[in-house]
């Protein structure tokens, strides 16, 4: 058949409230015209981001009530621990209560003032807590990454020219080289196995480790298995497995590909790394076996992790972010092509070439898209990435992101139709400043006005 269709039934469902314009320009005034200013009640639908958002499986709520709430020793810890094993093969295994904790973490122990991590692409929480630390963040993507219309297969890969060039020159300050899974800052475009591979072969000659931010593994081997020859006969867990091989060690927040509302990991290899780290997770999360989380938490994420390797989930996923972009093109609407695997990602200066960088287009179109329809979204650009001292990004986007089992396909109709209208009415869009900068992740924070 070629119709796709969601690989579940419903089985509770949370009423919508259906707003007019009006009350949302209200509560667009209130929020300084700041997304997440916005109270959840007065969305309708949300696509701000897909982390933590999504809905749980009567599996993952079975396991709730079998949560095991002992301090230490938790029974709930142990099966989470080896879900994680079985899923990625490390031994060394922390949660923590989400992914930048883990981050967090991690930094604290190798990051530090003169340092520098590279990866194929930062996202906003990398970013922050290794600038946090001191340490420099260095985005090394591939050219075509900042090409829209450029369909290459892998456009998250590492340049791994430049990755050499910089470990040759600063070898001695590089604790750690990073890879994110798929690339959220471009686009939400996977890495090719071929390219891990390239990466974990010039870290081992400078003897560096190799850290991922695997927080979309399964999008990304899913996509490994459908877009990379010789990948095709493999299974989604086969190759996961092989990605986690090829690493030191990962942050993972499981509030995306652990298809849960809270929770995060961390995986290393290093014994005396590890070591540390899980005396820093006590100082600041909770003890080893329960990481800030409840065990409930450990119960979902455990059957989460297995949850989302299921091939007919991730097609439903990868099938149903592509027909929104596929619509988006037909109708005229640049957007990051290909689709990613979470989110589709619209061009915003393409969207409203009026606009120029400086006055965040992204930010109108999300800001215009909310008044129009209800429709949360997310910019990724110069607000998120840019600010005093920081290089301005190269392409200026707003995120659609899906959350996981959320939403139905009459929900991405409206979507699709809501995007196409405010392209109609685009010239109406006016640019924007910031009137209060709240420094690091501004964009959380941040206050606006239309100029």
């Amino acid at each position: 058949m070629k119709t796709i269709i969601e690989p579940f039934r419903i089985k509770v469902v949370e009423p919508i409230r259906i707003t007019t314009q009006e009350e949302r320009e209200v509560a667009l005034q209130n929020a300084h015209l700041n997304l997440f200013g916005i109270k959840s009640e007065m969305v309708l639908i949300d696509l701000l981001t897909d982390s933590g958002t999504g809905a749980m499986s009567s599996e993952q709520w079975a396991g709730i009530m079998r949560g095991d709430e002992s301090y230490a020793g938790s029974l709930s810890f142990f099966r989470f621990e080896q879900s994680l094993h079985e899923l990625t093969g490390f031994t060394h295994i922390l949660p923590t209560h989400q992914g930048r904790a883990a981050e967090r973490i991690l930094f604290e122990l190798v990051g530090g003032p003169g340092k520098i991590v590279p990866n194929n692409a930062h996202f906003d929480t990398t970013r922050a807590n290794i600038e946090h630390s001191g340490a420099k963040a260095v985005d090394l993507p591939i050219a075509v990454a900042f090409e829209p219309k450029n369909h290459h297969p892998f456009k998250g890969n590492m340049d791994t020219v430049k990755l050499e060039k910089l470990l040759s020159e600063h070898k001695e300050v590089i604790p750690v080289v990073f890879c994110t899974v798929t690339s959220n800052s471009t686009g939400g475009q996977p890495v090719s196995l071929e390219n891990l591979r390239a990466i974990r072969g010039i870290c081992d000659r400078y003897d560096v480790p190799l850290f991922l931010d695997a927080c979309r593994f399964a999008e990304n081997a899913f996509f490994i298995k459908h877009r990379e020859h010789g990948q095709e006969d493999r299974s989604v867990r086969d190759i996961v497995h092989d990605m986690f091989s090829l690493a030191d060690g990962a942050t993972i927040s499981a509030k995306k590909d652990g298809l849960v509302n809270i929770g995060g990991v961390l995986l290393m290899r290093d014994e005396n790394l590890f070591r540390r780290a899980s005396e820093l997770l006590i100082l600041t999360e909770g003890f080893t076996t329960y990481g800030g989380l409840a065990g409930r938490d450990l119960e979902a994420m455990a059957q989460g992790f297995q949850e989302v390797i299921r091939e007919d989930y991730l097609t439903y996923r990868i099938k149903s972010t592509e027909y929104i972009g596929k619509k988006l093109i037909e109708a005229g609407i640049q957007i990051i092509e290909p689709p990613g695997g979470h989110a589709i990602y619209i061009d915003a200066s393409a969207f409203c070439p009026h606009i120029p960088k400086e006055s965040f287009p992204g930010q109108a179109v999300a800001v215009g898209l909310y008044s129009l329809a209800g429709i949360r979204t997310c910019e990724i650009g110069s607000v998120m990435f840019g600010g005093e001292g920081r290089e301005p990004p190269k392409l200026e986007l707003v995120r659609l992101a899906i959350p996981r089992r959320m939403y139905t396909q009459s929900h991405m109709d409206y979507t699709v139709e809501a995007v196409i209208e405010l392209y109609g009415r685009r010239h109406e869009l006016r640019g924007m400043r910031i009137t209060n900068d709240t420094g690091a992740l501004r964009h959380f924070q941040a206050e606006f006005e239309e100029i």
